[in-house]
């Protein structure tokens, strides 16, 4: 089974877009995030109903953040993304005749949810405003250890 990696794509956007100045380009985004400006729109639209992006047309046009990085969460941004699914493992057959089957989904089942409320009660705890200030930081000892350094 693929992985869903929007999250992931959606936060290395947005955390490009809070260190630059002025608007963002789908296709600038789509080279930070590796992948297609179409994506990238359709990614961004989602976030723009929610709030937490605007876009602007023209020559001077492009995305911005308009939320506060310190009120977004993960579990915001993953609630907005339809909720994809946090496992890429679950039960063989969903609707088992056989007993041992219905045994094996039930305990599944059950770490299944427990795991998943975890995880989203963790990416509850974690804002953008996080993760730029740990992006900050490891930006600030690689200029150090190296000298100016990029984003990557």
């Amino acid at each position: 089974m693929k992985r869903d990696s929007r999250l992931s794509s959606v936060l290395h956007a947005l955390l490009h877009m809070a260190e630059h100045d002025g608007p963002m380009t789908s296709e600038t985004l789509a080279e930070c995030m590796n992948t297609n400006p179409v994506v990238v729109r359709r990614t961004m639209g989602l976030l723009r109903e929610a709030g937490i992006v605007a876009s602007a047309r023209g020559h001077a046009g492009g995305w911005t953040i308009t939320a506060d990085l310190g009120t977004v969460t993960l579990r915001q941004l993953h609630e907005v993304l339809g909720e994809p699914a946090i496992f890429a493992i679950g039960n063989r057959n969903e609707t088992p005749d056989c007993l041992v089957e219905q045994s094996v989904n039930a305990a599944l089942d059950a770490a299944f949810t427990e795991a998943e409320a975890l995880l989203l009660d963790r990416f509850a705890d974690v804002t953008l405003a996080d993760l730029a200030a740990d992006f900050a930081r490891r930006h600030a000892e690689r200029r150090a250890r190296k000298g100016v350094g990029n984003a990557k």
